[in-house]
């Protein structure tokens, strides 16, 4: 049992193929890791209900930025958004490009280039030296940003098991340094040098069709120390693993077992609270970003929360850490796709 009371779920200790020649889940492959160690490149497309992507998110104090390629088979969904955190003001572009085209997904994390291209829309993906760039346009925005990969550098790599046939490989990556520019309109901003953060969602998987899930990320430094969190829910109950985690110093402390989540849906402005594990957390929200697609087949709703996170995780021998300051996110999703 772990300190906590929960299960302890498997570690995967070598690099393993996400998928058996047969295209089934490989059962050596569920569990979590602190690298991403999981050769995806077996699991192809076409399928009907594979989903690839990849979701980049960049905080700095004035803004915040975000990039999505996504391939689900039957449509890419790409997205650009930049948030001025003063004003409110938003910049962005999003769609489902059916029948898919346009999108260039890597086969394994860091082993390949990913790129989108739609009306409007460009996002480029590149492993560089010491990390990893991000470039993308639309109408009046566009950035161009190295999420810096510090040496050993720690990740959430986490094999979801719902069947043989449906499961899901997640990277979440915290607190990655940013540098880079911004531009909007005529005006150019650098982004400031530690005081900016990079959190990366990979995904390459095989859905069920209709899914729902909670998801809370954050970066930044308190009482001297870099922090990232990464909590999760719904979607992984049942499972036997769970993709929640807390990082300090770019250290992964894995929190096993599930997380309760405590949040008013019909007012997203609200605290949310989240606990388990050693993990206890309030998330205070100052943004809402509400996103809704309704193509028949293809359905979903987003409620992405922007905002900071406090609290305090225990590790497991028994420090206590407290936080405050640390700026991210929380969502609400349920997708048919």
């Amino acid at each position: 049992m772990h300190e906590h009371g929960a299960i302890t779920e498997p570690a995967i200790q070598a690099p393993v193929a996400l998928v058996a020649p047969d295209g089934t889940l490989n059962r050596a492959a569920v569990g979590w890791a602190t690298q991403p160690i999981i050769d995806t490149s077996g699991l192809g497309a076409g399928r009907g209900r594979n989903k690839r992507w990849e979701y980049w998110n960049i905080v700095t104090p004035t803004h915040i930025l975000a990039a999505t390629v996504s391939a689900i088979d039957y449509a890419c969904v790409p997205e650009v958004w930049v948030l001025d955190r003063e004003t409110g003001e938003e910049w962005g572009k999003a769609g489902a490009v059916i029948p898919p085209r346009g999108a260039v997904l890597a086969p394994s994390l860091e082993r390949g280039s990913s790129s989108m291209r739609s009306d409007g829309l460009s996002i480029d993906i590149d492993e560089v030296p010491g990390g990893t760039r991000i470039r993308a346009e639309i109408a009046g925005a566009s950035f161009d940003v190295v999420a810096v990969l510090p040496e050993g550098h720690e990740r959430l790599a986490l094999v979801v098991p719902w069947s043989d046939t449906r499961f899901q490989y997640t990277v979440k990556d915290v607190a990655r340094p940013a540098t880079g520019t911004l531009r909007i309109g005529s005006d150019e901003f650098q982004l400031p040098a530690g005081d900016s953060w990079a959190v990366l969602d990979h995904g390459r998987g095989r859905w069920p069709y209709s899914i729902a899930w909670n998801w809370g990320a954050g970066s930044g430094r308190a009482c001297g120390r870099v922090i990232g969190v990464q909590v999760g829910a719904r979607w992984t109950a049942g499972t036997g693993v769970s993709e929640n985690a807390f990082f300090v110093d770019g250290v992964m402390h894995k929190i096993h077992g599930e997380t309760s989540w405590d949040y008013d849906s019909h007012n997203w402005r609200r605290p949310w609270r989240v606990r388990g594990g050693g993990f206890d957390a309030v998330f205070t929200p100052f943004h809402v970003k509400h996103s809704q697609t309704n193509f028949g087949v293809l359905a979903g709703r987003t409620d992405q929360c922007f905002g900071e996170w406090a609290g305090t995780f225990r590790t497991a021998t028994g420090e206590e850490i407290c936080f405050e300051g640390i700026t991210g996110w929380a969502e609400d999703v349920r997708n048919r796709w």
